[in-house]
């Protein structure tokens, strides 16, 4: 049922395993590995850009989705086009296991040998796939050990990769009072453990800032709304919080963010982004200046480095692990996780402040929990949480 072109793979990955002496992620403290150059090997080694082919599954939604999937879509295909290597992406026909079971098992039966997938949904699917198809290269997008079981043994074929939500949460949050927002909001999409650090790290650092800046009556509303998107009663909800004097919202969960986009337009509020930098689409279809920040994890980062890790034999520096990637330096644009384009403001918060936090960050000077046992209004001290629960 595979194609000649992933046995031709898994000879090519058998001689890189013995040319390899061990793994090695990415560490807390070294830069992410985007462009680190080739490792000298003989060329048998080595599997040329020419054998390699990236299949991308998409999940919930599809590549237009300004979110995980258009993201990791474009990254695939930049590098498929800046290294000249063959690139498809395939959409299960439904949100089901099953669906996306069978669309990994079509794009190998098409040829592909490297099959990448965004979202914790797909981690049923790894887990039926990845072992079965051992001469096929998975790279598993935000799907950690909670997804896929503790007892779970992560094969060498498969690499994931995880965030630290709550850094870039808490950045968001921190910002956001900073720059003069005491009514806040956070709308998440379902209680799923990186939502949850999304929302718990937005709680602390919009708590550490009223904290610093003496500030007793700032208050958050914390609701999930059990969907990826958009949803009439979402919306409804969110007008409400708006009507109520709600300034603005973190919208966090796929296309969620449509149904607070469309509350936020109507009140003249504002929202912040989540995954990548969603001003672009937010701003462009509700109005200019609604995007103050975007909490950003980096993806298009973790395509980069696995594809060129493949595509030079090095996979086996990654197989078999399950990475968590936040932050690596001091300088927030080196970094998996960080804020997209900001609303600075002289007096509030700048781009300077933005880089002392980081670097605090960076440096332990400041610490984030990432604690998800505990409830949203566990994490404040100072402002008050108005805990909504979930629809």
């Amino acid at each position: 049922m595979k194609k000649i072109l992933a046995l031709v793979l898994a000879l090519c990955m058998v001689f890189a395993l013995a040319a390899c002496g061990g793994n090695s992620a990415p560490a807390a403290n070294e830069a992410p590995a985007a462009d680190a150059p080739a490792v000298d090997s003989p060329a048998e080694e080595a599997p040329a850009a020419a054998e390699m082919t990236v299949a991308m599954i998409t999940d919930y939604g599809d590549i237009t989705d300004q979110s995980f999937n258009q993201t990791t879509y474009e990254a695939c295909k930049a590098y498929a086009e800046a290294n000249g290597v063959d690139f498809k992406y395939y959409k299960p026909a439904s949100d089901s296991d099953a669906d996306r079971v069978t669309m990994i098992e079509t794009a190998i039966d098409d040829g592909y040998n490297v099959i990448v997938m965004p979202g914790y949904a797909f981690a049923n699917a790894v887990k039926e796939t990845a072992g079965e198809y051992s001469d096929v290269t998975f790279i598993a997008l935000d799907v950690g050990a909670g997804d896929l079981g503790e007892d779970y043994e992560v094969p060498a074929n498969l690499y994931c990769a995880t965030y630290q939500e709550e850094l870039c949460g808490y950045m968001a949050g921190y910002a956001a009072v900073k720059l003069g927002y005491k009514s806040l909001g956070f709308l998440g999409g379902m209680a799923v453990p990186a939502v949850m650090r999304y929302g718990y790290g937005f709680v602390q650092g919009v708590d550490a800032a009223a904290a610093e800046l003496g500030l007793t009556d700032v208050t958050l509303n914390y609701l999930y709304g059990n969907t990826f998107g958009p949803d009439p009663s979402v919306k409804a909800a969110m007008d409400t919080w708006f009507q109520g004097g709600t300034e603005i919202v973190f919208a966090c969960g796929g296309g969620i963010y449509i149904s607070a986009a469309e509350a936020a337009q109507s009140a003249g509020a504002k929202l912040i982004g989540v995954d990548v930098d969603q001003k672009g689409i937010i701003d462009g279809n509700y109005g200019d200046g609604m995007t103050v920040t975007s909490a950003m994890k980096g993806l298009a980062a973790t395509v980069q480095t696995m594809l060129t890790a493949v595509s030079e034999g090095r996979f086996a520096d990654y197989g078999g692990k399950i990475d968590t990637l936040g932050l690596v330096s001091a300088t927030p644009s080196e970094n998996y996780v960080q804020l997209g384009t900001t609303q600075y403001a002289d007096g509030a918060f700048t781009e300077a402040d933005y880089e002392a936090l980081v670097a605090a960050m960076f440096s332990g000077e400041v610490t984030v929990s990432n604690d998800t046992t505990v409830t949203a209004a566990d994490n404040a001290t100072v402002i008050t949480v108005n805990d909504q629960g979930s629809f």
